[in-house]
């Protein structure tokens, strides 16, 4: 079983046929897919799902913290389910490949005090661009 699934059971979610499909095509490292790609993976696994039984349940997953949304291209979203260990995106600047990455140190902590104009920072959002190794 994902952890994905582990965590959605563990929450108690109703864990439908179609709910299930969404939450595996979500598994596994380094997956960042548009709703529609989402669709379509999900449909092979079960052709009669819809598209909007997809969007809610990724609306849902999103609502649960569960799933992440993530926008690196400013246009469609992608889906991350790697929502609980804090990290960055690698992003190609070519073919758009999107790697999750974990630096060290605190993002946050390194903006100096004098840096934040009296903001209270409550998120850091840092995307890494480069080629990938197949477009480079």
């Amino acid at each position: 079983m994902s952890d994905l699934l582990k965590r959605l059971r563990g929450r108690g979610w109703r864990m439908t046929s179609q709910r299930r499909a969404v939450a595996e095509v979500l598994d596994g490292e380094h997956v960042h897919l548009t709703a529609d790609e989402v669709h379509t993976r999900a449909a092979e696994r079960l052709p009669e799902i819809s598209r909007a039984t997809v969007y809610n349940t990724l609306g849902e997953l999103v609502s649960l913290g569960e799933v992440v949304e993530v926008s690196t291209d400013g246009r469609a979203k992608r889906y991350d389910p790697n929502a609980h260990r804090p990290h960055q995106h690698l992003v190609c600047s070519n073919c758009g490949t999107i790697r999750d990455v974990h630096p060290i140190g605190d993002p946050l902590a390194d903006l100096p005090a004098g840096e934040r104009f009296g903001f209270t920072v409550s998120e850091v959002v840092v995307t890494y661009r480069g080629l990938c190794p197949s477009c480079a």
